[in-house]
């Protein structure tokens, strides 16, 4: 078994929406912050960012 997709890290403006993840999590005090973040860390890592539409992102591997 191979695994081919994982989740590479969060990004959150709400910190009470996530919990208990194997991924590194970043926390943003503003939108703007999030999505710098998000942005800088998929150049650096080769991921994709989705947008869950709950205040946070997620950074994941294809």
């Amino acid at each position: 078994m191979e695994l081919n997709k994982f989740i590479l890290a969060i990004i959150t403006v709400e910190p009470a929406k996530v919990s208990g993840c194997g991924a590194p999590v970043f926390f943003a005090d503003s939108r703007e912050e999030q999505d710098r973040i998000a942005l800088y860390l998929a150049r650096i890592t080769e991921g994709v960012i989705h947008d869950l539409e709950n205040g946070v992102y997620i950074l994941v591997k294809h």
